[in-house]
């Protein structure tokens, strides 16, 4: 594929996963965050088959609220949507989920489910009953550890299918659940209408979790899975996801050990949300004649009468669903995660209290190429002028740059934010496969990229069209074996060693490894490492940099590096304009 059309491929691909990942939502105030690049596409429906080849492959199991008819292939049982929750529309739309009513004919979960209502592309797909897990295991499954996902995509887009479980339960004995949950502001919204009563809460998609955990908890043993073990893990916007949890009392004793793939700790300022919020929606109101103006839409949308809840209620999903898209990694164009003392603490991650557990975090080497390399900004007016090698320069620079502060943004910010107030173990992991250090360059630009990990979990999955034969070479298999192998000693037990692997410290101050993953063509590149640095160090070399111009850099630094999850840092440092201070 030309490079050309990597580009524009990967640029569509970002957007639509990415369209509004998080960082923290306080002024520039992040701990430690990051975004959410994960694939919109369902996962297909199981292949047609005679009647009886289907009914031979189907297998029924109890659950709490009725039997589940899912599908076998290949030694594999798979349960596709299976509801965990009511569909959450009418007086339901915003608010805590409710357990499922009860059926007694077995239900049909045979096939791919609709993915939660969400703006995929230029188009409104999906559905709003959507509260629903796919559960996958091998035959003859009994007493494994079960590992939990949540999708990526900002919390705005993506779905369950976004990593198939097939590989997963074969090369990492367990049974694999997949889960579908409220997006966009379906999923988080904090405006004062909606916050009524004792313990009220915005973060309605992370008690779709809470629900989904809940169910695994009641059901997962009659799949072959041990309710006792259970390992939550998210990729991007659900990595994210899952370090709001080891903060939240919500999820206090729900799992009992964590995952992050490209996570970070990202929340947001409640007040400011809201404020943002009600300028996303005020163009609606004003449109509706519930005001004269945007302005005063959104500030009636600020206030918490009855008359602004039924307003918000009787607007169509629809409407709903495509406002606030394209947030590329800046929580300041969906603030969601926000911390209101309910799910999140209003301290954030300044919080003493976690919900300790084995803790492991992975992150790529070059996490921010996805984002910057097909930015809007370089084909804007102000770049104009330029010619195609200052262009490609000034991307090199703001990919160089960006990448270190997300990948340390990603791992090691957050293991040092946490270490002194969190009483179990973490490991830190980071992939440099593709990167500018590793020996097989199959990636060009983009080296190992915000979601680098996933082709190791699953043969299917997003990046194949983008980077032909890139994933199916004898090193790039060989690593995937060697990080399989330590997921499922993490997944049996919270430790990760195991025999015939190199040795994986756990990280501490004094300790600052993390398990370093590549490969040659042939063979694996296993290897414990300190990569740590720090945001002075970065800006340092940023500073130092003769690479661009010093115009150019000035362009990068306040139009592509600003305002993201793991830039609050530099955004000081170089005294960039405030993204949210349209509302402070």
């Amino acid at each position: 594929m030309k490079k050309q059309g990597v580009i524009a491929g990967l640029v569509i691909l970002a957007a639509v996963m990415a369209a509004g990942c998080g960082g923290t939502g306080k002024k520039e105030t992040t701990a430690t965050g990051m975004a959410a690049v994960e694939s919109v596409t369902a996962e297909p429906a199981a292949e047609t088959k005679s009647t009886d080849e289907k009914e031979s492959g189907e297998t029924v199991v109890a659950t709490k609220y009725g039997p589940v008819k899912g599908v076998k292939e290949g030694g594999i049982l798979t349960w596709y949507g299976i509801p965990y929750g009511k569909a959450p529309v009418g007086e339901l739309r915003w608010q805590a989920p409710e357990e499922p009513d009860s059926w007694t004919e077995a239900l049909a979960c045979v096939k791919a489910s609709e993915p939660a209502l969400q703006l995929s592309g230029t188009e409104v797909s999906g559905s709003e009953d959507c509260l629903k897990l796919n559960v996958y295991a091998k035959e003859g499954s009994e007493n494994l550890p079960v590992m939990v996902f949540i999708h990526g995509g900002n919390n705005q887009t993506g779905n369950a299918g976004e990593i198939p479980g097939t590989d997963l339960v074969k090369n990492d004995n367990c049974v694999y659940v997949s889960v579908d949950y409220r997006l966009g502001l379906l999923g988080f919204n904090c405006l004062p209408a909606l916050k009524k009563g004792e313990n009220s809460t915005g973060n309605y998609a992370m008690l779709d979790i809470a629900a989904a955990l809940d169910w695994v908890r009641d059901n997962i043993g009659e799949f072959g899975g041990d309710p006792e073990n259970v390992t939550i893990s998210g990729f991007s916007a659900g990595g994210r996801d899952v370090m709001a949890m080891l903060v939240s009392p919500v999820f206090k004793g729900k799992f009992q050990k964590a995952i992050a793939f490209s996570g970070g700790m990202t929340t947001a300022d409640e007040d400011l949300s809201a404020r943002k919020i009600a300028a996303a929606i005020a163009p609606l109101a004003a449109e509706d004649k519930k005001a004269a103006n945007e302005a005063e839409a959104a500030k009636w949308l600020m206030t918490d009468g009855e008359d602004v809840k039924e307003y918000l209620y009787s607007i169509p999903s629809e409407r709903l669903a495509p406002l606030m898209g394209n947030a590329a990694i800046r929580m300041s164009v969906f603030p969601h995660l926000y911390e209101d003392g309910v799910v999140i603490p209003e301290n954030g991650f300044d919080t003493e209290e976690y919900n300790s557990v084995p803790l492991m975090m992975l992150t790529g080497s070059s996490e921010f190429s996805l984002f910057c390399l097909g930015d809007a900004y370089f084909k804007s007016e102000d770049m104009a002028g330029y010619t195609e090698d200052e262009i490609e320069s000034a991307k090199a620079f703001a990919s160089k740059y960006g990448s270190d502060m997300y990948r340390i943004f990603n791992a090691q910010c957050s293991a040092e934010k946490m270490y002194g107030h969190y009483d179990a173990a973490i490991y830190i992991c980071q992939i440099n496969y593709g990167s500018k250090d590793s020996q097989v360059r199959d990636l060009g630009d983009y080296g190992a990229f915000h979601g680098i990990f996933v082709p190791m979990l699953s043969a299917k999955h997003n990046y194949l069209d983008y980077f032909p034969g890139a994933f199916e070479k004898a090193g790039y298999a060989a690593m995937a074996k060697e990080y399989n192998s330590y997921l499922a000693n993490f997944l049996a037990s919270g430790n990760p060693n195991g025999e015939g692997l190199a040795s994986w410290s756990n990280w501490t101050p004094e300790n600052k490894v993390s398990m370093i993953l590549d490969e040659t063509e042939k063979d694996a590149l296993v290897e414990e490492k300190d990569v740590s640095t720090t945001y002075d160090d970065i800006i340092a070399a940023m500073e130092a940099d003769t690479g661009v111009s010093k115009e150019i850099k000035e362009k990068v630094v306040k139009h592509v590096l600003n305002g993201r999850w793991f830039s609050s840092v530099q955004d000081k440092y170089f005294r960039n304009e405030s993204l949210w201070s349209d509302v402070e």
